[in-house]
């Protein structure tokens, strides 16, 4: 069984931006599920592909959260190299800053469309001391791809969880301890909208306000403690 479940903040509400990602983490346990949020199309052929090829030895659900506004994205498109040749990669680290590793002071984890967004801010170019490396499988958690990445940047002075869900939905609560356990003594950031009642804003205007603050945190080195209703949460 695939489950496609639309999942993205892009301003159209509630019922238009979350898929309760975090029901699905809840409920996650001794492997008894796959959750997953691709970025890329090669990544998605990839995760249908594996997920034919474990049907008899390993037929788990698979749950993927399917951005609306990456169905058209050229941001997301692969090559038939990519298609052809490539694989399924639980996370995927920053292509962009590979020559520029020993430069990098915050490693930003994040998944799913925010990714998007952050890439193709102007504020990226401008910031050559930030990475940021996607999480495409949420769970089974890929503890040994996460180790991979944090040991490549041994010179970082924090590691930060960045998410579009309030802080009491989406992905933190399940990843934070699973990340406090693998950056050892770098301190561990949460970026994001603090704890809400709603999944999302019912504003288009409030949404676009919160999604930029959003971006602009994430690329500060000097995070504010909390600007409009983006949180920015140190040492956790």
């Amino acid at each position: 069984m695939v489950l496609l479940l639309p999942h993205a903040y892009e301003g159209q509400g509630p019922d238009h931006s979350s898929a309760r990602l975090e029901r699905f983490l809840e409920s996650a346990a001794d492997t008894n599920i796959r959750i997953a949020n691709c970025t890329t199309a090669a990544q998605y052929f990839h995760l249908l592909r594996r997920q034919a090829v474990l049907l008899r030895i390993d037929p788990l659900p698979l749950v993927i959260l399917t951005p609306k506004s990456l169905l058209r994205n050229p941001a997301v498109t692969s090559s038939l190299i990519e298609l052809s040749e490539g694989s399924w990669q639980p996370v995927i680290d920053d292509p962009a800053i590979q020559k520029n590793v020993d430069k990098v002071r915050r490693l930003i984890f994040c998944s799913g469309k925010v990714y998007v967004d952050l890439v193709t801010s102007d504020l990226r170019n401008e910031n050559n001391s930030v990475a940021v490396a996607r999480v495409e499988q949420y769970y089974p958690l890929p503890k040994d791809e996460l180790k991979h990445i944090l040991d490549k940047y041994n010179k970082i002075d924090e590691v930060v969880w960045l998410q579009e869900e309030p802080m009491n939905m989406g992905a933190w609560n399940y990843m934070r301890p699973g990340l406090k356990t693998l950056v050892n003594d770098v301190p561990l950031q949460f970026i994001g909208r603090r704890p809400y009642s709603s999944p999302a804003e019912g504003s288009i205007s409030r949404h676009k306000i919160n999604q930029g603050t959003l971006i602009e945190q994430a690329f500060k080195l000097e995070c504010e403690r909390e600007m409009h209703d983006i949180l920015c949460l140190t040492n956790l």
